[in-house]
């Protein structure tokens, strides 16, 4: 059964950093388009950034543009967020998702995603 698996969130003051780590099991990452999106408390899921299968394409949010960065290595079957210059809006629960069949391409939209992980809490407070 395919599942993926977030980690890597905390609390961390503004200006912080913070890696987030996607693991995937039951399935080979390196075929899959892998998004970031994150839900904060009364608030719809939002994108945040996405890779191709082959890291040749990347795609992010205005929101964190030039602050998160969005890798991958298939090798050990993970995707990362690499998250710089945390915000108090940054606050969020984050997930990670797959879509059925892969995808065809890199795209932040909700609704092109299938497989999600259960999300890990990310706080940025003072």
């Amino acid at each position: 059964q395919l599942q993926l698996v977030e980690s890597g969130g905390g609390l961390v003051q503004p200006g912080g950093s913070l890696r987030l780590s996607c693991a995937a099991s039951g399935f080979t990452l390196d075929s899959y388009i892998i998004g970031w999106f994150r839900q904060a408390p009364g608030k719809e899921r939002e994108g945040v950034s996405c890779i191709s299968s082959n890291s040749g394409r990347t795609n992010y949010a205005d929101s964190v543009k030039g602050r998160f960065t969005i890798s991958r290595d298939n090798i050990k079957n993970t995707v990362y967020l690499e998250m710089n210059s945390l915000k108090p809006d940054d606050t969020a629960v984050y997930y990670c998702a797959a879509p059925f069949l892969g995808g065809s391409r890199c795209s932040i939209s909700r609704y092109e995603y299938g497989y999600w992980g259960q999300g890990t809490q990310v706080t940025v407070s003072s």
